[in-house]
């Protein structure tokens, strides 16, 4: 006689993850891009469209992947004023965070003063005007730039603003369609997964891509730009560094209960995805899957990060102000205090909307330079050599930012499942790389989140 135990159908094997593989090619393609960089410069600058065909990529899932994660995020929530509560948090937090980073760059660059002893020449000048003239848009045009053309067009255009726009519409229309909107948010539900199962295929293309960047910033630079412009790049990278341990590490003990290197551990493909592309757009997709995985509620992941990645530019916002400071300097032309906090001011509204694009910052920097001490314009050809290292240290602080937000909106909104969170950080639930999705949405169901929802809303309604 056989028992209930015997006749149990037998569990499915656990399926090994190979993509450790995959970022471990990406490693030794960093390396072997670097050694061609040095041992043939010519032909490493021809392998450039390498690494601009994979973020390129990459950039072409980031439309849908925004779209279907705000959709289902605001159209699964009862209550419209439960997201603008979530949007109103983020964008709170994100202009206080914009200031203690700017207020950072401050202090730095006016201690180390990085740019003395610098020397212009008549090239310089020409690029740092170039570059002024391709990036120059009022805030009128900024904000009329949100509104896509046609409904479509901001999945055309790749337009991340656009594309948050009329996500959040639609999200809006189906929550007010109710019952009869859900079939729709099950469709934009398998949507998803069939877009996060493309972007897994792309990953594998990471170390080609790795590769061709690396060789070519190494091809175009050299040593000699490094050894000339040590003290900025080394003063940024410090500069960043301290931001994420000193200010973020706070805020996340304080606030979630959650120690900072245990979320950057849990988040180091990404950094490693970012740090060979120089972009963090890279990273987007799987962040927003990684932090749904985390615990965090989705329409605290849907709404936070795409918001942010316009507007939580926290490395950014160190890199406007040091390289401002370094020009100055250079030029021999140093700022008092109130011009230097009129122009970073400027920069901090002009530079929304520029995340994710590598060598952004250089055009937003040039732009704000234009507007307020023309003179100085001729000086952003100087940091031109080592924009493109500076560029990963930018992206890698914007990303740790972004992570952060997430994590500290979802405590405050109460969309944080916190067993969950370090469950995960702990290892004993880990995330599915072959999907980008955790395994138990092959059911139509995503771990943890449902129930979210509704302890969250109970949560804002005792609040």
């Amino acid at each position: 006689m056989t028992s209930a135990a015997d006749t149990a159908p037998a569990a499915p094997p656990a399926r090994r993850d190979r993509t450790h593989y995959l970022y471990i090619a990406v490693i030794v393609a960093v390396l072997f891009g670097i050694a061609v960089g040095f041992a043939a410069p010519d032909f490493a600058k021809e392998l450039k469209p390498l690494g601009t065909g994979f973020v390129n990529l990459i950039k072409m899932m980031i439309s849908p992947i925004i779209f279907c994660t705000i959709v289902l995020g605001v159209g699964s929530v009862r209550k419209a004023a439960k997201v603008g509560k979530v949007g109103g948090l983020a964008l709170g937090y994100f202009v206080a965070m914009s200031f203690v980073a700017l207020a950072i760059g401050l202090v730095v660059g006016n201690i180390i003063h990085p740019g003395s002893g610098m020397h212009l020449t008549d090239a310089v000048k020409t690029v740092g005007h170039d570059q002024a003239k391709a990036a120059a848009e009022g805030p009128v045009d900024f904000l009329l730039g949100i509104i896509p053309t046609t409904f479509v067009s901001a999945f055309t255009e790749g337009q991340v603003l656009q594309t948050l726009l009329v996500a959040l519409l639609v999200g809006f229309a189906l929550q007010a369609m109710g019952r009869t909107g859900e079939p729709v948010l099950r469709g934009v539900e398998h949507i998803q997964r069939l877009v996060f199962r493309v972007l897994a295929m792309i990953m594998w293309a990471a170390p080609v891509g790795a590769f061709g960047a690396m060789a070519a910033v190494v091809g175009e630079t050299g040593m000699d730009a490094l050894k000339a412009l040590a003290t900025i790049m080394l003063g940024f990278y410090v500069t960043c560094v301290l931001f994420v341990m000193i200010v973020l590490g706070t805020l996340t003990r304080l606030v979630a209960k959650v120690n900072l290197f245990q979320l950057l551990k849990y988040l180091g493909r990404e950094f490693l995805l970012i740090l060979s592309t120089s972009s963090s757009e890279s990273a987007l997709p799987r962040l927003i899957a990684k932090m749904e995985h985390l615990g965090v509620g989705r329409p605290v992941v849907g709404i936070t990060v795409p918001t942010g990645y316009s507007f939580n530019l926290d490395g950014t916002m160190i890199y406007l102000t040091m390289a401002s400071l370094f020009i100055a300097d250079a030029l021999d032309q140093p700022m008092s205090i109130g011009q230097q906090i009129g122009l970073l001011l400027f920069m901090m509204v002009a530079s929304k909307g520029a995340a994710g694009v590598s060598g952004s910052g250089i055009a937003v920097l040039a732009s704000g330079l234009q507007s307020h001490k023309p003179a100085l314009v001729d000086g952003v050809g100087l940091i031109i050599g080592i924009d493109r290292f500076m560029s990963e240290a930018r992206a890698l602080t914007n990303f740790a930012g972004n992570a952060v937000a997430t994590l500290l909106i979802g405590t405050w909104t109460g969309e944080v499942d916190k067993e969950r969170v370090q469950r995960v950080l702990a290892g004993e639930l880990p995330f599915d790389e072959k999907t980008l999705l955790d395994a138990a949405e092959d059911d139509g169901t995503r771990t943890g989140v449902p129930e979210q929802r509704e302890d969250g809303e109970k949560e804002l309604a005792k609040a």
